[in-house]
């Protein structure tokens, strides 16, 4: 290691040891402590030096620094008690060994340098007495408080400076006196003669006397305006990522982003965006051309009431080159005015109401900062600055930029969010039905409501009219939301639309559907996609004649019942497995539902929410369905008006609210067919006579030929019992045919000369429609014919 400077060789003893204890490096300095000449020390162990070899090492202060006192023997004999420092040289793990050589002696009482420092130090310092009075102050502290020493001393700190801080101070100072333990107070405060103000850190230490009695306290003032600048825009920072996008709403993270930066980096801001591409495009790539329409989403003032806006949220306006937002549109970069090339009056002279506000609060700095996403241009953000005194700079635009930044990429995401938002909700209501068909069965009410916040999700009902005057009810929930979410949706409903055509019981159905949701997760698997398709149903068929109800579930909260002469309560029924699980049974329950009897199927997101329990929900729902069940329609209001929160529902909600009807007795007839041809023409003549006594004489011809070939055809091919039965009611006539069989008929074209084989081809002529549904007996064919000219 070299020597240090000459001028200061003899100032300082200094030795340099390597790592294995040898004396490499002697100075002048030593040779003046121990009278060693370099060339009879260097090259020699260091313990050589040492009076004693018992003396011992350095005292550790840690891993680099040692220090103490050693007794080091003179070159003329003599042992010296010296205090030594040694550091660890980062080279080669040696150490440099240093003892000064003077200063040592006492300074004088008019020592000139210590005289000085209070003086002459840069930092401000001032000392007050124990009364708190000032007792004397160095020239940094008189510019700071803009007065020389002797005409303020004597004075408080609460006299001298301004009354808020100065009291602060004075308090603090009170604190310190009678503690004796220093503290630290931060505050802000114009030094004399500027007309800004500056953030000081004031540090308050006790001053004690020989017998350690507090006589006074000293203030030493730093000013850390740059510090707590920077310490303020890390916080904007950080408050920006917190409290910016909170939402998927275009309108809300934009006010976000004006709450955020007033008062903290300015004095009014407005956040106008540019209105989004028709038909869900994307913005353009680029700077837009002037002029430039935007639209007001938000704006902030220090004012209340916000009366620097010129512009209401909402309302769009059209900027021509040269004004504040065209400009740092067109330019792609912020721009702050005033600046070199021109003054705030020439920027906002292109419009007369912008510079009439401009003038009438005084903003005399403004800042524009497009607001850019993924590389496209969304709007931008103007701060405007008119109570605070200092203009805009240049870390101020980097910190607009961040802020505005981190805004932008969540406004895209809520502009995102909610056009695809739109989209699946276009897709979910063009696939629910859009009225529930009118059926003799029951009288039904349903609404569908998407969630306020997050997604579309894939919730849906249906009332499906079936054969026999019977209705299917299914309310469904998609796993998932979005598009995807809804499209499978719309699958499901067709597929149960579908398989409830062909008649099948509740939980063969649900098996069906099993399958068709474990094929399309399948499906989706293979197409790389993230999510499995899964789903939640519930099922029933209510018969009017029989006044019962099958139901089956697959994952789905049980339906709620309201009989006509008792409360509302739950269907014990058993919940099955989820659809998409795959190979798990289904089972059906079959209760009575006596005429007026309300069923109420909802899914999860009517009951479920963060404020309560299921349970909780639950009873809100039979009590508003109790209070409001005479009419469907109004209950269905009252239901979600006590469930559901006043911001919307936080997860999809489909609602469907039955009430049941019964056929009365008088219109239905049924007659136990023997097998024998030659006994169709008296049933004709039996069901002749009942269409007389219901008043439809018009439909007998029809219903004659319909009964006919229904009968014959189930005593050639079927096996008994056979029984007929005839329903009506006011706009439908429906003939029935049973027997033991469990083969499905079918249409097939009678060649010219067969004599057979055209019975159901007429069938499906005369008749409206016309089928066969399994029973557990065997099999039912069916025939509805149209009413609607009867008196």
């Amino acid at each position: 290691m070299s020597p240090l400077h000459p001028l200061d060789e003899a100032a300082t003893a200094q030795a340099v040891i390597d790592g294995n204890g040898t004396l490499i490096h002697w100075n002048e300095g030593a040779r003046r402590l121990l009278g060693y000449p370099s060339e009879e020390v260097e090259g020699r162990p260091a313990a050589d030096l040492l009076a004693s070899p018992d003396t011992g090492a350095l005292p550790g202060a840690g891993d680099d620094r040692r220090s103490g006192v050693l007794a080091l023997r003179h070159r003329d004999g003599r042992v010296l008690s010296v205090w030594l420092l040694a550091h660890r040289l980062e080279r080669d793990g040696g150490w440099l060994v240093l003892t000064p050589l003077e200063g040592r002696e006492p300074r004088p009482p008019q020592d000139p340098l210590v005289r000085a420092v209070l003086a002459q130090a840069p930092c401000a310092m001032a000392v007050y007495d124990e009364r708190l009075r000032l007792h004397g102050l160095n020239d940094a502290m008189s510019e700071v408080i803009g007065l020389p020493e002797d005409r303020v001393r004597g004075l408080r700190v609460s006299e001298i400076s301004s009354r808020g801080a100065g009291e602060r101070l004075e308090r603090a100072m009170a604190e310190v006196l009678a503690s004796g333990r220093g503290r630290d107070v931060e505050t802000y405060a114009r030094a004399g003669g500027e007309d800004r103000a500056h953030h000081w850190l004031a540090r308050i230490a006790p001053l004690t006397d020989t017998h350690g009695r507090v006589i006074g306290v000293c203030v030493a003032a730093h000013d850390f305006t740059e510090q707590y600048r920077a310490r303020e825009r890390l916080q904007l920072v950080n408050e920006a990522s917190v409290r910016i996008g909170t939402t998927l709403d275009v309108t809300l993270t934009a006010q976000e982003l004006a709450d955020v930066c007033v008062p903290a980096l300015a004095d009014f801001v407005s956040v106008d965006l540019l209105d989004p591409p028709e038909n869900g495009g994307e913005y353009r790539v680029g700077p837009p051309a002037a002029p430039v329409t935007l639209r007001r989403a938000a704006h902030r003032s220090v004012n209340a009431g916000d009366p620097e806006a010129v512009i209401r949220p909402g309302d769009a306006d059209v900027y021509p080159a040269s004004s504040p937002q065209a400009d740092s549109l067109i330019a792609d970069r912020p721009l702050v005015a005033p600046n070199g090339d021109g003054t705030l009056e020439e920027w906002l002279s292109w419009d007369g109401p912008h510079g009439g506000h401009v003038r009438e609060y005084g903003v005399h700095a403004t800042m524009s900062v497009p607001v850019r996403a993924r590389g496209r241009i969304l709007g931008v953000v103007v701060l405007s600055r008119f109570r605070r005194p200092d203009p805009f700079t240049a870390d101020d635009v980097l910190l607009a930029e961040e802020v505005t930044a981190r805004a932008a990429v969540c406004i895209d995401n809520a502009r995102r969010f909610s056009r695809e938002r739109q989209t699946a909700l276009a897709l979910q209501r063009s696939l629910l039905p859009r009225s529930l068909p009118r059926t003799a069965a029951l009288e039904a009410a349903s609404r569908y409501l998407p969630a306020a916040r997050a997604g579309v999700g894939g919730d849906w009902f249906d009332v499906i009219p079936l054969s026999g005057m019977r209705v299917a009810m299914v309310v469904g929930d998609v796993i998932g939301n979005g598009v995807q979410a809804s499209a499978t949706m719309g699958r499901l409903r067709t597929a149960v639309r579908t398989l409830a055509d062909i008649d099948l019981a509740p939980d063969e159905l649900l098996t069906h559907l099993d399958d068709l949701v474990v094929r399309l997760s399948t499906e989706a698997g293979a197409e790389g996609t993230a999510a499995e398709v899964g789903a939640t149903c519930v099922y029933a068929v209510y018969d009017p004649v029989s006044r019962r109800c099958t139901l089956a579930g697959a994952g789905h909260p049980p339906p709620v019942v309201l009989p006509p002469d008792g409360p509302p309560r739950r269907i014990d029924m058993p919940s099955g497995p989820a659809l998409g699980v795959g190979g798990l049974p289904f089972e059906s329950v079959e209760l009575d539902l006596p005429e007026g009897t309300v069923l109420a199927l909802y899914t999860d997101g009517l009951l479920e929410s963060r404020e309560r329990d299921v349970d909780t929900g639950l009873r809100l729902f039979c009590r508003a369905l109790e209070e409001s069940s005479q009419h469907l329609e109004g209950a269905v209001h009252a239901i979600l008006r006590a469930l559901l929160p006043a911001g919307g529902a936080p997860d999809d909600v489909a609602l469907l609210l039955a009430r049941t009807r019964g056929l009365a007795a008088s219109d239905v007839a049924t007659w136990d067919i023997p097998a024998d041809p030659a006994l169709v023409a008296p049933i004709r003549k039996q069901v002749s006579g009942q269409l007389e006594v219901w008043g439809l004489t018009a439909a007998t011809f029809t219903a004659e030929l319909v009964v006919s070939e229904l009968v014959t055809n189930a005593i050639r091919y079927g096996e008994p019992p056979i029984r007929l039965r005839l329903i009506h009611d006011s706009e439908t006539l429906i003939c029935e045919v049973s027997d033991s069989s469990h083969t499905a008929p079918h249409l097939r074209r009678a060649k010219t000369f067969d004599e057979g084989g055209r019975g159901l081809l007429l069938v499906a002529q005369l008749t409206q429609r016309w089928g066969s549904r399994h029973t557990p007996e065997g099999k039912t064919i069916w025939a509805e014919l149209p009413l609607l000219g009867e008196e």
